[in-house]
């Protein structure tokens, strides 16, 4: 039966389709019924709580097949990825850089390419992740980075600035919805050295420049 969803805190739409029983999560999201909330949102895997979707019916497929021989049947399945992007103090790819990638507790050995970026193929269920890297290039040898997947909320949204901010190096603080004195030193900081009117206030201008500089 057809039904509404309240996004919770940490939840992406492909997280949302696995808990409904679809496989694709284009089936939710391309839905007309969320039309306005995909034109707001406009990445699947970025939304915030309070979010509501529309959960269409599952359609049943049938399929006539003899029952004295054995078929196969495929199905394409949408691969859900996790990227991260290494840079050091002066937004230099970290590259070439060997990493541990813990993901729910199970270890990768991962490399960052000429980029600084190291991908891996996540579960939709995957929330919890540590990268453990270690390289030469930073003043620390080995650096620990948490990584709390589907927990970024929109540009658009203070907290998704706070958390932005935070993860390009210029913000220290509760990841909240205050606009307080730490938040407005980071936000000019960052307007200063992209070439931005400094400020303060996290306008449109400085939201799609922070957008294009943390990668979404």
């Amino acid at each position: 039966m057809a039904s509404e969803h309240t996004v919770q805190q940490g939840e992406h739409l492909s997280r949302i389709a696995k808990k409904y029983g679809f496989s694709d999560y284009r089936t939710i999201w391309d839905h007309a019924s969320n039309a306005a909330l995909k034109q707001k949102r406009q990445n699947p895997n970025v939304l915030h709580p309070g979010d509501r979707l529309h959960i269409p019916d599952r359609e049943i497929r049938e399929e006539s097949r003899a029952t004295d021989q054995k078929h196969r049947f495929k199905t394409s399945v949408p691969r859900l990825m996790l990227r991260l992007v290494l840079e050091d103090m002066y937004e230099k790819p970290i590259a070439q850089a060997p990493c541990e990638l813990f993901l729910e507790g199970e270890k990768q050995d991962v490399t960052t390419d000429g980029r600084g970026q190291v991908e891996a193929s996540i579960l939709p269920a995957a929330e919890n992740a540590m990268l453990l890297l270690k390289t030469d290039q930073t003043a620390i040898e080995e650096v620990a980075i948490p990584v709390k997947i589907g927990h970024l909320d929109p540009v658009d949204e203070i907290t998704g600035q706070k958390a932005r901010l935070g993860n390009l190096g210029y913000y220290i603080g509760a990841i909240d919805d205050k606009k307080d004195d730490a938040f407005k030193l980071a936000v000019e900081e960052f307007q200063c050295e992209h070439s931005l009117a400094v400020d303060g206030v996290c306008g449109p201008a400085t939201q799609a420049k922070l957008k294009t500089r943390h990668g979404c």
